[in-house]
C-alpha cells in the first residue's frame, strides 16, 4: 500500500529504522501543519496574545503513545494518594530556548491562554531525540519512572509506530520584559 499525499513523513531515516513505519496516520478531525505535526483545538483560548520567541509558556500536559496502544507516559487526573501522589506544578519553557520537543513548541506558539489543544507529533525531527533517553535536554519530561519507561519503550523500538499525542493546556503567557525577566501574564 502506498501512502497517500495526506500522510506526513516521520523523518526517521537511519539504518536502525529499517522496519519503522514511514508515515503517520492522518486524522480527519485534526489540522495538518505543513511541517508534519497535526492538531485539534478542543478549546480555543480567550487570551489576547500569543507566544513569541523569548516569552515563557506556563502549561499543563499529558502524553500518549498513540502509535502503540495509546499508552500514557504522562497522565493527569489519575489515582490519588500514596505512591500515586505527585506534584501538580505546571511545566514552563522559554519559547525558542531549544528545550522543548519541537512539535510541542510549535503547537504552543499559536495558542492563546486557556486553550486546550491535542497535538500529534510524528517520530523524527519534531519529536524527542534518540540520544536523550533521560529527557534532560528536551521536555516535557515524564514525571514518573514508569512514564519515562513507557515513552522510551516506544522511542527505542523501530518496529512500532512512534507517533505521540500530547494534550496541552496553555495556563499563562509570561511576556519577556527585555531585561532577562518576565512580566507575569
Amino acid at each position: 500500500i502506498n501512502p497517500s499525499p495526506s500522510h506526513a513523513k516521520s523523518g526517521a531515516e537511519d539504518s536502525s529504522d529499517k522496519y519503522a513505519p514511514k508515515f503517520v496516520q492522518q486524522y480527519e478531525d485534526f489540522i495538518q501543519d505543513p511541517e508534519g505535526w497535526q492538531y485539534k483545538d478542543v478549546k480555543v483560548g480567550s487570551g489576547e496574545t500569543t507566544l513569541e520567541k523569548g516569552d515563557r509558556a506556563v502549561f499543563e500536559w499529558s502524553g500518549y503513545t498513540i502509535g502503540y496502544f495509546g499508552r500514557p507516559f504522562e497522565a493527569k487526573g489519575g489515582p490519588q494518594g500514596g505512591a500515586f501522589d505527585k506534584d501538580t506544578d505546571f511545566s514552563r519553557t522559554v519559547i525558542g530556548s531549544g528545550t522543548l520537543v519541537p512539535g510541542v513548541e510549535k503547537a504552543l506558539m499559536s495558542m492563546r491562554t486557556g486553550g486546550l489543544r491535542q497535538v500529534i507529533v510524528p517520530y523524527g525531527p519534531l519529536s524527542y531525540p534518540s540520544n536523550d533517553l533521560e529527557h534532560t535536554q528536551f521536555g516535557p519530561k515524564p514525571t514518573t519512572f514508569s512514564g519515562q519507561r513507557a515513552l522510551n519503550f516506544v522511542l527505542e523500538n523501530p518496529r512500532v509506530d512512534r507517533t505521540l499525542l500530547f494534550n496541552i493546556k496553555l495556563v499563562r503567557i509570561d511576556k519577556a520584559n527585555g531585561k532577562g525577566g518576565f512580566n507575569r501574564g
